[in-house]
């Protein structure tokens, strides 16, 4: 089968403008990660032309996003994390290039395995947060805001699509790269993140659909736990050995397609 380039995919679909999508901004949802070699990104998207849109902003539709993650000096949230701990926390400010704008946004996965999401426009200095984001914190948190440093840091790039007759949104990530404040730094050119945001679980799914037909499977995936055990001594860091393993698997996939 020939290959397919991304951007005549992308072409191919119908834009969603950032107003539109505000209806399915789904701030309290189930997420569902998917992770394969970013070769397989045209043959995928391809599938989904029909069924969704994709957001577009001032005529481009792939974006950059930056992010810092905020952790305790003993990394708390990354072990609440890796150990499996629900009602657990996750802390950023995310910098979304298509508008300028920088978010301090905190992230809860509750008990129910439901993603909650809090958010509002800040964007503290590297060494202390502000008194409207440290208010922010401590009101959604039952955490000592002060206690928190910037430990990590992540750029990629995304697509978003939104559902035609379905309540859903698939973001897209490639050109992963990491940066720890010490100077660290590894890149994923291989990889690709598809996550499937909705309400609950869709009983019919585009989506879904198109993965499985390409043996594509749900694979849990942190990007700040992922970044951390890439470039860290981190504790616990046995705990992730499977998703390195998966890792490794799908950088040798994309070599053997690229012939390298």
């Amino acid at each position: 089968m020939p290959s397919v380039d991304t951007n005549i995919v992308l072409n191919s679909f119908n834009p969603v403008t950032l107003e539109e999508t505000g209806s399915i901004r789904l701030m309290n949802r189930m997420d569902t990660k998917y992770l394969f070699p970013v070769t397989l990104m045209p043959g995928l998207l391809e599938r989904l032309s029909s069924s969704y849109r994709i957001l577009q902003i001032d005529g481009k539709r792939a974006f950059h996003y930056n992010t810092r993650y905020l952790d305790t000096s003993d990394m708390l949230f990354y072990t609440q994390h890796v150990t499996g701990k629900l009602a657990r926390y996750k802390i950023r400010f995310r910098k979304y290039e298509s508008t300028g704008i920088t978010f301090l946004e905190i992230k809860k996965k509750t008990n129910k395995c439901r993603t909650v999401k809090w958010r509002i426009e800040n964007y503290s200095d590297v060494t202390a947060l502000d008194e409207n984001a440290a208010l922010f914190i401590n009101k959604h948190i039952p955490f000592n805001s002060f206690v928190l440093q910037p430990i990590l840091e992540n750029e990629f790039t995304r697509i978003t699509l939104a559902g035609i007759d379905s309540n859903e949104r698939i973001t897209f990530d490639t050109s992963m790269s990491y940066d720890t404040c010490a100077g660290e730094k590894t890149e994923l050119p291989f990889l690709a993140i598809a996550e499937l945001k909705s309400e609950g679980y869709p009983s019919i799914s585009p989506f879904i659909m198109a993965v499985r037909e390409m043996g594509i499977q749900p694979a849990g995936f942190s990007k700040y736990c992922m970044g951390n055990a890439l470039l860290r001594d981190v504790p616990k860091k046995n705990i992730l050995k499977q998703k390195l393993l998966l890792l490794n698997k799908i950088e040798n996939e994309y070599s053997k397609f690229n012939g390298s």
